[in-house]
């Protein structure tokens, strides 16, 4: 069985109620249970703060024991050096997913610090976005039967 963290950043545990017309109405939590529900071969391990430093801290958890890493730094995305140098200082592979297109947004959102350090980024495909990276992360990781 596979191990995929989900890490959410700053303010996504309002999801469902924080600007709807960009984030849509689903919260976070109602999702995760769909998503589990739609990938039962993979164990998803969720985490969500609206602290830079518990962020990179649980990056650095991954280390050991977790396939790969969804990762959504929210707006710690466009200003955290400190998250980009965590995940280059492991090896689990890293996806970075934004529910809204950051490049349609304000010129600020434009630059991504973790992108350069990630396997690849997934914008603007709302809450699909996580769905599409763990399903990337099955392609990839499981073994190949012949």
């Amino acid at each position: 069985m596979l191990n995929i963290a989900i890490i959410n950043g700053p303010n996504l545990n309002l999801l469902g109620t924080r600007e709807t017309d960009i984030y849509g109405n689903t919260s976070f939590d109602d999702f995760l249970l769909e998503l589990k529900q739609r990938f039962p071969q993979v164990d998803i391990n969720y985490y969500q703060s609206n602290i830079e430093g518990e962020l990179i801290d649980h990056i650095q958890q991954c280390r050991t024991g977790i396939d790969g890493i969804v990762l959504n730094g929210a707006a710690y995305t466009h200003t955290s050096i400190g998250m980009a140098d965590a995940i280059a200082a492991i090896d689990t592979p890293v996806i970075e997913v934004h529910i809204s297109n950051i490049y349609a947004r304000e010129e600020e959102r434009h630059r991504s610090y973790t992108a350069a350090k990630a396997i690849g980024c997934i914008t603007g495909l709302g809450l699909n976005g996580y769905a599409m990276a763990i399903q990337h992360f099955i392609d990839l990781l499981s073994p190949k039967t012949s």
